[in-house]
């Protein structure tokens, strides 16, 4: 009786492993890059029910990353949905936790700092630029206005919110592959 059971799952599995095979075979074409990219897009979502006045800034900084990387999507929690990033308003320099942070990992934080911003600095790139924390990348000081995680060193007239080359590559390499689950860690502060 139980060889009988065996052969009938071995069968079913041969006919499940061969109808599987089958159906890429009869497709036309393979699917097209930006149709594999969305199979791999990891999303993370963000809470900023806490980002007082910065909130329209923090949407702003998730939307440039969105427009410029493909492997990762930066979405606005719902009510009572878990976040993967916190932002907090706050009175001090803008700071974050280090990522990448990953879905069911551990929670990444971007504090808004406001004295940033009382000195002058554009509240979206301070956004777009602590949500890089986010996605794994370091400060890049010094640097020019034209890398956005040079931070502070861009200086108070830089408005660059967008990621450069390199920093879209870095990101994508981040989140490239979710068998490299590598969970938040550390804390950086943007203070020049």
């Amino acid at each position: 009786m139980s060889y009988r059971t065996a052969a009938s799952v071995l069968i079913g599995t041969g006919t499940l492993a061969l109808s599987v095979t089958l159906i890429p075979a009869a497709s036309a074409s393979a699917p097209a890059p930006h149709q594999r990219a969305a199979l791999a897009t990891t999303t993370l979502y963000y809470d900023d029910s806490q980002a007082a006045e910065f909130k329209s800034a923090v949407v702003a900084g998730a939307n440039s990353w969105n427009a410029n990387v493909t492997n990762v999507r930066l979405v606005e929690a719902t009510a009572g949905q878990r976040a993967n990033i916190k932002i907090i308003a706050f009175d001090g320099w803008p700071q974050s936790t280090l990522g990448p942070v990953r879905p069911g990992g551990s929670a990444g934080t971007v504090w808004f700092g406001r004295e940033a911003v009382d000195e002058g600095y554009n509240t979206i790139r301070i956004a777009a630029h602590e949500l890089g924390h986010s996605l794994g990348l370091p400060d890049n000081k010094p640097g020019p206005c034209s890398s956005l995680m040079s931070g502070s060193t861009g200086g108070v007239s830089c408005t660059n919110a967008t990621p450069n080359a390199s920093e879209r590559a870095a990101v994508e390499r981040n989140y490239a592959s979710s068998a490299a689950e590598r969970l938040a860690s550390g804390l950086v502060v943007d203070a020049p």
